[in-house]
């Protein structure tokens, strides 16, 4: 059993389905990525898993027992959540940005404390902020900020991590770092990471296990070796493409053409 899975799961917006008979298993220590067209419900799925969304039917599992029945602040201590675009308020600088990761770990009974600091140290260090620490974090380029948002979701030290899109708008220099970063969290922390993403051929050379959704179900997943294929990208994105390993990292890389039959 892995700690974080779905059973039969269907959700969805204002009974409006999205989401029908999920059934996945997010293995441990390693890094998931959702890929899928637009509408496929990759967002809708990492919401419900983050306990933002209740589902119609079905049930998500943290730990062998139902997220929606536990509560926001224990949930909180176990896994941590990176939003698409987040927003800091005008004027917060990144130490502040990154101290709101504690807030799981704060009560009326155990207020600031030198284990909180020494996490909000530990996750700068390790995003690597510390250097512009003190700055206003609406002040840092793109991809400076999406280190400091993935710092406040280190500085939880929580072993789940929930992420969604957060390579959007950034150069491909940054995306790749931020990738980087991302994996070794799994690889050397032993942290799981469930990614929503948009770029194909970054997630099939980053993630060790991929699921590809189309209308709200999940068409496929498996280690990006054994399922990410022409013949599904075919059927999944009606793309037409080619898959090639790079020889220098082992990674596919998908490149797509023109049909001329679809023409």
């Amino acid at each position: 059993m892995t700690r974080l899975q779905t059973h039969d799961l269907s959700a969805g917006y204002l009974k409006a389905p999205v989401l029908a008979d999920i059934n996945i298993a997010f293995p441990d220590g390693l890094v998931t990525a959702l890929i899928g067209p637009n509408g496929s419900g990759k967002s809708t799925l990492l919401k419900t898993l983050a306990r933002i969304l209740s589902p119609e039917r079905g049930t998500v599992l943290l730990d062998g027992k139902a997220i929606h029945s536990q509560t926001s602040k224990a949930v909180a201590r176990t896994m941590g959540l990176l939003p698409q675009g987040p927003l800091a308020p005008e004027g917060l600088t990144v130490r502040e940005l990154v101290a709101q990761g504690r807030f799981p770990h704060q009560s009326l009974l155990s207020q600031w404390s030198t284990q909180d600091q020494a996490a909000v140290e530990r996750a700068m260090q390790v995003a690597d902020v510390t250097s512009f620490a003190e700055r206003p974090v609406d002040s840092l380029s793109g991809g400076q900020r999406q280190r400091c948002w993935v710092a406040m979701a280190l500085a939880q030290e929580t072993d789940l991590i929930l992420l969604d899109e957060p390579t959007t708008f950034l150069d491909l220099k940054v995306q790749v770092e931020l990738m980087e970063l991302l994996r070794s969290l799994a690889h050397d922390a032993g942290r799981t990471l469930v990614i929503v993403l948009h770029e194909l051929s970054l997630a099939a050379a980053y993630a060790d296990h991929l699921v590809m959704l189309k209308e709200g179900k999940v068409v496929c997943a498996g280690e990006p070796s054994k399922v990410f294929t022409s013949a599904w990208l075919k059927e999944v994105f009606d793309l037409d493409a080619n898959i090639l390993t790079d020889p220098a990292t082992g990674r596919r890389v998908c490149v797509p053409y023109a049909n001329p039959k679809s023409s």
